[in-house]
């Protein structure tokens, strides 16, 4: 295999390699939700490929779900947006 030929198709391996690293290093995990009725916060992690819809705090034992417009509980009351909401993709299809 010649060099030219040989390039051609590692390039686009290559490309596609650093734009994962870059959306997953771009990507922020966890989230600090704050509840509504008690102000008890906590740091969480959130799932990469759902929404939540249901959060139990930990303090008061109520049950959060998203505000309306927001696709899950990250959104409604987390200090940091769900990961497909942080990559621009629709959350919840």
């Amino acid at each position: 295999m010649d060099k030219s030929n040989r390039n051609n198709k590692i390039i686009p391996i290559l490309k596609n390699l650093l734009s994962n690293t870059w959306n997953t290093m771009a990507l922020i995990s966890s989230s600090t939700i704050t509840c509504p009725k008690c102000t008890f916060s906590k740091t969480e992690v959130m799932p990469t490929d759902s929404c939540q819809f249901f959060y139990e705090c930990r303090n008061c034992k109520a049950v959060l779900t998203p505000i309306e417009g927001d696709c899950c509980v990250f959104c409604s009351y987390g200090d940091i947006k769900c990961p497909p909401i942080q990559l621009n993709k629709n959350c919840c299809s």
